[in-house]
């Protein structure tokens, strides 16, 4: 067997492998309430694999590191352990749980909530992007343009000091779970997404100015779809919740 794998070292492919016991404990508990099949992002030595699969339910796992995928699958015969890149894999389980490479956090996260069928995903990323996601000090703009569909919820920080290697900023815990039903009809998420885009790119001190400034809606239809959405003229785009981004949207473009 290779010594190092085709992609790289662990640097190269931006592993920080967590070694936290109570971290380890707390995402498996997590999981331990969902139902389903689970499907793993980046399992590396297995640390959370093995306790994943003492939750008795079918485990996948998908590691980018063919050296590590082939210790992985000799280790835990009972997990279906494949070599292969989590920024193409199918989301088709119902359950997502994953400590992600801190420098893919976007692009995967952006993957996760536009692909697949699942219900609840469980991940570990940096903690400003946990943060953030979950709204923690305003919201940001991918959780906007996905809140119709999707819940996000801060669930703990995690010290730098749990990975090795050690990396530089801390982890967080980020719960994701796809709504029973949806704010927004699915038809209309690209739409909404661009909406959602423009505001939160627009120019003006407050909601109001920036839609303004937009074409296509009058001032007056302005001021009452605000008024529907029980959002202040002056709101800023990052004040708005999941139900005022979507209220706001369709009295501008219902018809």
């Amino acid at each position: 067997m290779r010594h190092r794998s085709v992609h790289g070292g662990r640097h190269e492919l931006g592993q920080n492998f967590l070694i936290h016991r109570p971290t380890i404990r707390r995402i498996r508990d997590l999981i331990a309430d969902t139902e389903g099949p689970i499907l793993e992002i980046g399992p590396g030595d297995g640390a959370l694999t093995v306790e994943l699969a003492r939750l008795g339910r079918s485990v996948r796992a998908v590691e980018i590191d063919e050296r590590r995928a082939h210790a992985l699958r000799q280790r835990l015969p009972g997990v279906d352990v494949r070599h292969g890149d989590a920024l193409h894999v199918r989301f088709d389980a119902p359950v997502v749980v994953g400590n992600i490479p801190f420098h893919l956090t976007t692009p995967l996260l952006r993957r996760i909530l536009t692909s697949g069928s699942w219900h609840r995903a469980i991940l570990l990323t940096q903690w400003e992007v946990a943060r953030k996601r979950a709204g923690v000090g305003g919201g940001t703009m991918m959780t906007a343009q996905s809140a119709p569909w999707f819940e996000f919820e801060l669930r703990g920080r995690v010290p730098s000091h749990a990975f090795r290697p050690m990396p530089s900023v801390d982890g967080g815990i980020l719960s994701i779970t796809r709504r029973g039903s949806p704010l927004l009809p699915p038809a209309q998420r690209r739409r909404y997404e661009a909406f959602v885009r423009d505001v939160f790119t627009g120019r003006g001190r407050g909601v109001a100015q920036i839609l303004r400034a937009r074409r296509g809606a009058r001032a007056e239809r302005i001021t009452a779809g605000l008024r529907r959405a029980d959002i202040p003229p002056s709101a800023l785009p990052r004040d708005l919740d999941a139900l005022q981004w979507a209220a706001l949207w369709s009295a501008l473009h219902d018809r």
